[in-house]
C-alpha cells in the first residue's frame, strides 16, 4: 500500500460501515499488543514511545493493553500535548482515566537514561505520512533508540521511514521487528528501506475487506501458490504439459541455455527443444538427454538466424540465455514475434536486443514476458539503476502497460507486473541466488510453469516462489549461501515441487 491508499482504506471503513476511527484505533492497538506479547515477557522493562497522529493513538492503546495484562510498561509521550488530538486524544484520556501515567519528554537526555534500562522499546512515534529528514526533538529520540541494545518493535512502520517509494534521504528507527497494521507498505519491499523494518508481520484490524479500494498490488504467499501451482492429472500425457523451445547459447557459452533447459524439464515441461548453434549442441546435449535440438546457422559459434525453426511444433519459447550480443537481432526478433506461437519469455542477452523492438510488436496477441534484473531494466527504460531501485513499482507498471508485456523485476523482493498494471511481490530466496546461472534456472522454471498454468500471472509468481524456496531449503540442509550453485538449484526443484503436490 501507499500512504494515500491506506488513508483511503481507513476512510472507506469509517464512511461505509459505521466503524469509528476510535474503534479502529482500539482494534489496531489490541491486535498489535497480541502480537507483541508473543515476543516479550512480564519480567522485561518495556518503554512505549508515543508520538502524535494515529501512530501515537495506537501507542496509548498498546501501553494500556500491556499494563492491563501485567507487563512492566512506561509510556513516554515524545511530542507536545497540542500534537495529540482527535482519536489519539480520546485514547490518551482513556489511558489516563484507567489509572496509568504518561511521562512527557522535556529533556531527551532523561529519556535516554531511561532507555538504557529498557529491555524492549515499542516505537509508536511516527506513522505513514512522514517524508524526508526528521526535525528535533524526534530526530534525537530516533538516534537514541538506534543506540540502544533493547529489542525494538516498530508499529505499522519504523518511525521516519517513508511509506512510499521514491525517497532516498530520511532518518529512521532501525527496528528489530515491525508489526504492520492491515497491509504492508510499499517501502517494506525496497532495498533502501526494507532493512529498517527488521522482521515484519501483518495484523488485521477489522477493515471491511470486500468494500476496500483495490490497490492492484498483492503480496504473494505460499497459500496463494498452493491453490494455483498446476497439479498433474492421472490422465495427462506429455503433450498436456507444454511443448517449449529455448533459444540461445553459443559455442563459447553453452552452459546458460543448458541450465535453462534442465530447469524447465525439472519443472514439468512436457516436451523441450533447444535451438542453438550447431557447434554448441554437443556441449548442451551432454547435460540434456531428454531434450531435442534445433541446429541454428552460425558464424564463429554465434547464432545468425532462426527462420528455419518449425514453429508449429511449439506452444511457447524462451530466448536470450548465452546468445551473446553479436547476433543479427533484428532478423531474429522479427522471425520470433511473427511466427512463434504462445508465450515468449525474454531474458539475459535478449533483453539487450529487444529494447528498440517492443513497440513494433506491442500488439502481439500472445503474452510477452521480460525478466530483467534492475541493471537490465534500467537499460530498457534509459534510467539509472538507483532510480529503478527507488521506484520499482511505478516504473515497472508504466513499462508493462505501455508495451503490453509482463515484467518480472528480479531481486530480494521480486515484483511481477501484468500488462494491465496489476502487481505481485514475491519474497522467497536468499543470498545463495546471487550467483551466475540463477537467472537462467528461473527462466526455465517460468517457461515450464507458464506452459502448464491457466494463468500466466499465476505461473510467474509461482515460478519465482519455487525458485526462491528451493534456495532456502537447500541452504537449510545441505549447502551454504556461499557454495550454492545454479546446478544445485536445478536438482533441488523436484523436492520443492513435491512439497506443493503433497500440501495440495
Amino acid at each position: 500500500m501507499t500512504a494515500q491508499e491506506m488513508y483511503e482504506w481507513d476512510q472507506t471503513a469509517i464512511q461505509t460501515t459505521g466503524l469509528s476511527g476510535t474503534m479502529l484505533m482500539e482494534n489496531a492497538g489490541r491486535s498489535v499488543s497480541a502480537e507483541v506479547e508473543k515476543k516479550i515477557n512480564r519480567q522485561q522493562n518495556v518503554i512505549v514511545l508515543i508520538g502524535g497522529g494515529n501512530n501515537g493513538g495506537d501507542g496509548y492503546v498498546i501501553a494500556r493493553t500491556l499494563l492491563n495484562h501485567g507487563y512492566r510498561v512506561e509510556a513516554w509521550q515524545v511530542v507536545p500535548d497540542e500534537k495529540i488530538h482527535g482519536d489519539a486524544l480520546t485514547h490518551k484520556e482513556i489511558f489516563l482515566r484507567s489509572g496509568y501515567v504518561v511521562t512527557h519528554t522535556k529533556d531527551v537526555s532523561v529519556l535516554g537514561k531511561d532507555m538504557q534500562q529498557a529491555d524492549v522499546i515499542i516505537d509508536c512515534m511516527l506513522g505513514i505520512g512522514v517524508k524526508g529528514k526528521l526535525r528535533s526533538p524526534i530526530r534525537e529520540v530516533v538516534e537514541l533508540v538506534n543506540e540502544q541494545n533493547a529489542y525494538t518493535i516498530s508499529i505499522d512502520i519504523p518511525s521516519g521511514v517513508p511509506a512510499d517509494e521514491g525517497f532516498d534521504e530520511f532518518d529512521a528507527v532501525k527496528a528489530d521487528e515491525t508489526v504492520v497494521i492491515a497491509a504492508p507498505k510499499m517501502s517494506a519491499f525496497l532495498e533502501s528501506t526494507s532493512c529498517y523494518y527488521g522482521k515484519w508481520t501483518v495484523v488485521e484490524i477489522g477493515l471491511p475487506v470486500k468494500l476496500l479500494p483495490n490497490p492492484r498490488r498483492q503480496f504473494w504467499t505460499k497459500r496463494d501458490a498452493f491453490t494455483t501451482v498446476p497439479i498433474r492429472s492421472k490422465h495427462s500425457h506429455k503433450g498436456s504439459h507444454g511443448k517449449g523451445l529455448v533459444i540461445g547459447g553459443s559455442y563459447h557459452m553453452p552452459g546458460s541455455i543448458a541450465m535453462t533447459g534442465r530447469a524447465a524439464l525439472r519443472s514439468g515441461i512436457g516436451l523441450l527443444s533447444i535451438a542453438t548453434p550447431t557447434t554448441a549442441i554437443p556441449s548442451v546435449a551432454s547435460f540434456l538427454r531428454e531434450a531435442t535440438f534445433e541446429p541454428l546457422p552460425e558464424e564463429q559459434g554465434v547464432m545468425m538466424d532462426i527462420s528455419g525453426v518449425d514453429w508449429s511444433k511449439y506452444n511457447g519459447a524462451a530466448i536470450g540465455m548465452g546468445m551473446g550480443r553479436e547476433v543479427n537481432a533484428s532478423l531474429i526478433f522479427q522471425t520470433l514475434f511473427q511466427h512463434a506461437k504462445g508465450p515468449i519469455l525474454i531474458d539475459a542477452d535478449a533483453l539487450y536486443h529487444v529494447k528498440d523492438k517492443l513497440m513494433k510488436y506491442a500488439d502481439r496477441p500472445d503474452p510477452v514476458i521480460l525478466t530483467p534484473h534492475p541493471g537490465e531494466f534500467a537499460h530498457l527504460i534509459d534510467r539509472s539503476i538507483p532510480e529503478v531501485m527507488q521506484s520499482p513499482f511505478t516504473l515497472t507498471r508504466g513499462f508493462a502497460e505501455k508495451y503490453g508485456v509482463y515484467v518480472v523485476l528480479k531481486g530480494p523482493a521480486t515484483i511481477i507486473t501484468s500488462p494491465q498494471g496489476d502487481q505481485r511481490v514475491e519474497l522467497s530466496g536468499n543470498a545463495g541466488l546471487a550467483k551466475g546461472g540463477s537467472g537462467d534456472v528461473l527462466s526455465g522454471v517460468l517457461l515450464a510453469l507458464t506452459l502448464q498454468s491457466k494463468s500466466v500471472f499465476d505461473a510467474l509468481a509461482n515460478g519465482c516462489m519455487i525458485h526462491g524456496l528451493t534456495a532456502e531449503r537447500l541452504t537449510e540442509n545441505h549447502h551454504s549461501t556461499t557454495g550454492l550453485l545454479a546446478s544445485d538449484l536445478i536438482e533441488g526443484l523436484s523436492e520443492t515441487f513435491r512439497t506443493f503436490s503433497v500440501s495440495t
